[in-house]
């Protein structure tokens, strides 16, 4: 035997040492993954048994794990909600939630519609989309952020319901976002070529509306923890509320107060930009103001192709500077 025969032996040995120990990790590995897996699917079944033991009737039907090796995926052929106590009740369609390994805190659900939602005091609706997305941002210190973005949404007044079904508006893409800071939450939307149903507003006309905007509901995360039926005694600070349909352009800030009779009290500042292309809308949307709303902005026009004006709303009545907007009725 030659001296370059020598190590051969120990490159083998060293060899199936490391083999041995990836198969070990690996299984390891794998075994972790399906305990995971179990235990997701034990706390999904118990939060389910727990709104059912409290008098709703909560289902994720035919609910599984999948995802191996990588991803943990909770998925169910329909979400159902249903509390005969309040009458309201939730149903969509098929749902996929994944979280990544490497990325825990971070899942994101796939929903497919429709969404369908019958409360006391309004019509049943179905809401459709084309693609929905819910992604949220955890942490373990704190309350989770919450995005819900889709494509293609549309609504209606539910169809399988015994009444006729109404239009009520369809948007090229929408999206919602929820942060809680501190004991507030902040709250962010936007939504591009919305148009809402003449039908759903009593015959006013809107033409196709872009948007976007932030506000901050006050002590918000002890409205939503203790689940609050009303806004009365509640306040939203407005950051930026933006509307706009071709060259008009309108955008409110400002604080809104609501009492204990459900009554606002607000001091907004609106910003526009092309003020008659602006009064056109506003004029189709109030008809019954629009003389008033029209004499109004051409004169604001004199000021620039961008004033600024208060809106004032004390005690439910509003005006928008010198123009009578009308009463507002009580918030419940």
């Amino acid at each position: 035997m030659t001296a370059s025969d020598q190590p051969k032996p120990k490159k083998r040995s060293r060899l199936f040492v490391w083999l041995a120990i990836l198969v070990a990790l690996f299984a390891a590995y794998s075994a972790g993954w399906y305990a995971l897996a179990n235990k997701v699917r034990g706390e999904v079944g118990a939060a389910i048994a727990a709104i059912n033991a409290g008098g709703a009737n909560a289902d994720c039907a035919n609910m599984s794990v999948s995802g191996y090796p990588l991803r943990l995926v909770v998925s169910c052929d329909n979400l159902a909600y249903e509390n005969d106590t309040t009458n309201v009740a939730a149903s969509t369609g098929r749902m996929d939630a994944m979280a990544r390994i490497y990325r825990p805190l971070s899942p994101v659900a796939d929903i497919v519609g429709p969404l369908r939602t019958s409360a006391p005091g309004m019509a049943p609706l179905w809401l459709d989309w084309d693609k929905m997305r819910a992604a949220a941002s955890l942490s373990l210190t704190s309350t989770a952020g919450l995005a819900l973005r889709g494509e293609g949404v549309s609504g209606q007044t539910d169809p399988q319901d015994d009444s006729e079904p109404v239009q009520l508006f369809s948007a090229g893409k929408a999206e919602v976002m929820l942060q809680p800071v501190g004991q507030d939450v902040d709250a962010g939307f936007s939504f591009s070529d919305l148009q809402v149903d003449a039908e759903a507003l009593d015959g006013r006309v809107l033409p196709p509306l872009n948007g976007a905007g932030a506000a901050t509901l006050k002590n918000g995360l002890a409205l939503l923890g203790a689940k609050a039926e009303t806004l009365r005694g509640q306040s939203i600070d407005i950051g930026q509320l933006e509307l706009s349909s071709g060259t008009a352009h309108i955008s409110v800030s400002g604080p809104i107060e609501v009492d204990a009779d459900g009554l606002i009290d607000a001091s907004l500042t609106i910003r526009l930009q092309d003020p008659k292309a602006a009064a056109a809308i506003l004029g189709a949307a109030i008809p019954e103001q629009k003389r008033q709303i029209e004499q109004g902005f051409s004169a604001l026009a004199m000021f620039g192709s961008e004033p600024t004006m208060p809106l004032k709303i004390t005690k439910g009545k509003a005006s928008l500077g010198f123009i009578p907007l009308g009463d507002i009725k009580p918030v419940q």
